[in-house]
């Protein structure tokens, strides 16, 4: 089972819904930078379930615990390890899914891949609980970011059929609902709040934004900044799709619609539109970094829906007990956050080595 990503900053993640505890193990840090806690917990705060009517009620306070690569808060070298022990687990929930699966979740492909041995309570390790260590190391790697002037900040495109069109080039972190369009956003809710009143669920669009990245970052080929910021993006379970700039829409246009002009400003050479979304060639031009992630809706739903014994093959109905978010994508929006940071902090370490060099 392949947990880990990373070059230059190499992370593991470990554990299942259900487990003791998740974790992260992040190797890499240079030793001596600060790393404040509390603005840490604030980050993993807004990832943290059970905390309004549209996430799940499971309560976790998503706590870490940092078992080494810290001394007196600094990086000390060591691969520094955290854990976010699990305490409101509710394993009983999933007893009907040991052999029915649930349609659009792994627990059929767990089960080819595993068999009887897997973990399938929660999800096991295919649980967005999961996420909570990659926003551990995603919010370790903000930091560490914006200690060199790059800035990352992502929000709610769309819910279901709503769209926040507005454009945005701040935070929108600090709100309850981290749309730009406040009436966009309220909306959206109204579309959460319907779909949790028919059992069902919604999926929707997180944009993501990265200020500061300088030119040069990333490799052609397979080491393209894309490529990074696709395979971090895709260690989230929701996330079925991945564009950056104009991405499909790029398909219908003509290239002299699609090409930015280069242009000169205050001495700098910049582009005068950015559909490439601030990559080329799979390497940053220092332009900003414009992605989006598709978040499906929530598999896990209350409305009967066709499965099968995987035991005796016959048609089963199964109808989702436990608790599980009509809709993912307000708690996906630090999880995009932290798996770009990683990416770009990774990028970041190997274009310093390979300066070294």
């Amino acid at each position: 089972m392949s947990s880990s990503y990373g070059e230059s900053l190499r992370l593991t993640i470990f554990g299942q819904s259900h487990s003791p505890a998740v974790g992260v193990t992040i190797e890499g840090l240079p030793a001596g930078i600060p790393i404040d806690m509390e603005a840490l917990q604030h980050f993993l705060d807004r990832r943290a379930p059970g905390q309004n009517r549209w996430s799940t009620p499971r309560k976790e306070g998503d706590v870490p615990e940092i078992l080494s690569g810290l001394r007196d808060g600094f990086t000390c070298g060591a691969p520094l390890t955290a854990v976010i022990r699990n305490q409101n687990t509710r394993s009983g929930d999933y007893d009907s899914l040991k052999n029915c699966p649930r349609p659009g979740h792994a627990d059929y492909t767990s089960y080819v891949k595993y068999g009887s041995h897997r973990d399938y309570t929660g999800g096991g390790h295919f649980s967005g609980r999961l996420t909570a260590p990659l926003c551990i190391a995603g919010g370790i790697c903000l930091q560490l970011l914006e200690r060199q002037g790059i800035r990352i900040f992502a929000r709610i495109r769309s819910i279901a059929h709503v769209q926040d069109n507005t454009p945005f080039t701040d935070s929108v972190a600090e709100k309850a609902f981290p749309t730009v369009d406040d009436a966009a956003g309220r909306a959206m809710v109204q579309a959460i709040e319907a779909a949790r009143r028919d059992g069902d669920s919604v999926g929707g669009v997180v944009e993501c934004m990265v200020w500061g990245a300088p030119a040069g970052l990333g490799d052609p080929m397979f080491g393209g900044m894309e490529n990074r910021m696709a395979a971090a993006l895709f260690a989230i379970p929701a996330v079925k799709g991945v564009e950056f700039g104009d991405g499909f829409s790029a398909a219908a246009l003509r290239g002299s619609e699609n090409n930015d002009p280069f242009i000169v400003e205050q001495g700098k050479i910049v582009t005068a539109t950015n559909h490439c979304g601030g990559i080329l060639g799979g390497i940053t031009n220092g332009m900003p970094l414009v992605v989006r992630a598709a978040i499906k809706p929530t598999p896990s739903i209350a409305k009967p829906q066709r499965s099968v014994d995987l035991t005796t093959l016959e048609p089963q109905t199964l109808q989702v007990r436990g608790r599980h978010d009509p809709c993912i994508v307000p708690r996906a929006v630090p999880c995009v956050e932290a798996a770009l940071a990683v990416a770009l902090y990774d990028a970041y370490l190997t274009a310093q080595h390979e300066k070294e060099l």
